[in-house]
């Protein structure tokens, strides 16, 4: 078993306040997995509990590398990265004042990605082309579609083995967003990547999810294949509009 990542019955949140109540989702090797719901249910905290930024209260999350297990809730963020995790955190979180390429190299400092960083550059590059004319541009003067361009870009630059992408339709355009989406599933397929990607856009999510669960008020509330995630009626109601 390459990779997988499992978490279990996990409660988490901020002070008083819980956010997720008994999660237990499972990735596998090479899927791309979509955890959907409309903002303010939990997704982010989940994205975090996986990257060590907020400690679950219960539960476990676990990630399997050719066959060793790794408690991730007891490792800091930087062990995390460096087992090969990257987050495309929602927002994009650049570094407004530095340049693309500075942002680039910003993002290759797990010691397993340093000794690439010419050919990650050179990929990263080739994947998105529109940063190479922008290489000396400070990140913070590009347009919305570029910078999440240049967001999924410094996580390649990791080389992870899971990617985890929050929310990369926010304040996009929707032709931005599909093409986004679309990027995504191509850096799967060119590089065998396992993806957990939080996204309130149904229909895009979809479009290259091997799975999904939908999560509401921190819960999950229904997990299933692309089909059976068309047919739930909690999808019609809140995503299609179709309830009956």
């Amino acid at each position: 078993m390459a990779l997988e990542l499992n978490i279990a019955g996990v409660d988490a949140g901020y002070g008083a306040v819980r956010a997720l109540h008994g999660v237990s989702i499972q990735i596998k090797d090479g899927e791309t997995v979509a955890l959907l719901g409309t903002n303010g249910n939990g997704k982010s905290t989940l994205m975090k509990c996986v990257m060590g930024m907020v400690r679950p209260t219960r539960g476990s999350v676990m990630l399997t590398l050719e066959n060793q297990k790794h408690d991730l809730t007891k490792l800091s963020t930087e062990e995390i990265v460096n087992l090969g995790v990257a987050l495309v955190p929602e927002g994009r979180r650049l570094f407004p004042k530095l340049t693309v390429e500075e942002n680039l190299l910003l993002g290759a400092f797990r010691p397993q990605a340093r000794v690439d960083i010419k050919k990650n550059l050179a990929f990263s590059y080739e994947v998105f082309p529109a940063l190479t004319e922008r290489r000396r541009q400070l990140a913070g003067s590009m347009s919305g579609g570029q910078q999440q361009m240049l967001a999924i870009a410094r996580a390649l630059m990791s080389a992870p083995k899971l990617l985890l992408v929050d929310e990369p339709s926010v304040g996009l355009a929707p032709i931005l967003v599909s093409s986004t989406i679309t990027r995504i599933k191509e850096l799967k397929e060119r590089t065998g990547l396992t993806v957990l990607m939080a996204e309130q856009n149904f229909h895009q999510a979809i479009r290259i999810a091997d799975r999904g669960y939908i999560i509401v008020h921190g819960e999950i509330v229904f997990e299933g294949g692309v089909r059976a995630l068309e047919q739930n009626e909690l999808v019609k109601n809140y995503y299609l509009g179709t309830s009956v």
